[in-house]
């Protein structure tokens, strides 16, 4: 398989820093905060690689960074240090070291976001199928009758009826709101999807739907995905290897199933222990 992504030493501190930050948190001191400067270490020394048409799951409990590290890869945190590379075809980019308009580039044209919050990804000022046009514009279609086109296919791959293309997001329930980001997501065919929390705060029901449609998208177009999640479930279904996180850090790496059926650490076993 072809490798799409690799991050090395990836990390994120909230505040001024200081010497001390990395050596004083962490699970073994069992904070994330600097007791010497205050400063909040969110990530650090993340490594992994992705490869094209994986789902890799990042799991852990609320704080633990793990939303923090597709943040910084979506351009919208800047890290502290390390580094990341996307690879998209024969071209490489070293994602910390881009400018301002390259980082917009590939957020529009190769990468994915789908957020917890709706609000995040979606225009609540323009109808659901404007929210995709407005990504499909950003791609060079300049025509109207091939962007609504494209708009009315997408929405309805995601089970948006069709005859609603038109209606504000705000009108819609949280799981068809998930549905419109993922169509606008979609839009621009990007070869990278990063997911965060994507079903959190959803009905059984409509999250089963969610995480249908997210497989069938991962085999049918070979996307990767970066799935980032606090719900066994959800990690169990979609990812095939998953990092798990606490207090900023990779305190497990490996195989899914390995993880969840015979976890190393007192965490992960907690983890797995609380779901069952």
């Amino acid at each position: 398989m072809n490798k799409i992504l690799e991050v090395r030493n990836l990390s994120k501190i909230h505040g001024r820093g200081c010497p001390q930050c990395f050596d004083t948190t962490g699970p073994a001191q069992d904070t994330n905060i600097c007791p010497h400067c205050g400063s909040v270490v969110a990530a650090h020394d993340v490594s992994f690689d992705l490869y094209a048409g994986e789902i890799l799951g990042i799991m852990g409990e609320s704080g633990s960074g793990k939303s923090t590290v597709v943040k910084t890869l979506f351009f919208d945190e800047t890290p502290t240090a390390g580094e990341a590379v996307f690879f998209d075809g024969d071209a490489q980019y070293e994602l910390f070291s881009l400018n301002a308009a390259q980082s917009r580039w590939l957020r529009n044209h190769r990468f994915g976001m789908v957020y917890q919050n709706p609000h995040l990804g979606l225009n609540f000022n323009v109808s659901a199928g404007g929210n995709i046009a407005e990504r499909l514009l950003m791609s060079d279609i300049a025509h109207y009758g091939e962007i609504r086109s494209r708009a009315k296919a997408l929405l309805a791959r995601t089970e948006v009826l069709p005859e609603r293309m038109d209606e504000s997001p705000k009108r819609f329930s949280g799981g068809m709101q998930q549905r419109v980001q993922i169509a606008k997501a979609l839009a621009t065919r990007p070869p990278l999807l990063f997911l965060d929390e994507v079903t959190t705060g959803l009905d059984l029901s409509v999250q089963a739907r969610i995480l249908d449609l997210i497989l069938e998208i991962q085999q049918e177009l070979s996307t990767a995905m970066i799935v980032v999640t606090h719900d066994l479930g959800v990690i169990r279904l979609l990812a095939g290897r998953t990092l798990v996180m606490r207090y900023g850090r990779v305190i497990e790496a490996g195989l899914t199933d390995q993880i969840l059926e015979d976890p190393q650490y007192a965490y992960t076993q907690r983890l797995v222990a609380s779901a069952l």
